[in-house]
């Protein structure tokens, strides 16, 4: 017995879609389960507030070095660039 190409492009696809469908359902079926489950929210703890920054001794320094490296990088003079802010992150 010979299968049409026709039949087992169908029942690919056939099977594909029913498989997803399925997933489709169980995804939404645990969904609902956990979702009545849930657990109330705790009320958030206060967080203690932020020790002050340490201040760099050489932060002029630091600035510039900053700056040059930028420069270099862009390949323009130092004088050309202006920062306006610099703090540190993390």
């Amino acid at each position: 017995m010979e299968v049409s190409n026709l039949f087992v492009c169908l029942m690919g696809m056939g099977v594909t879609f029913v498989g997803l469908i399925c997933l489709i359902v169980l995804v939404w079926i645990m969904g609902a389960i956990l979702r009545g489950k849930g657990e109330e929210p705790k009320a958030a703890e206060p967080v203690p507030a932020a020790a002050p920054a340490a201040v760099e001794p050489n932060r002029g320094e630091m600035i510039a070095a900053v700056s040059a490296a930028l420069a270099e990088e862009l390949g323009t003079d130092v004088s050309a660039i202006r920062i306006l802010s610099f703090r540190k992150i993390g």
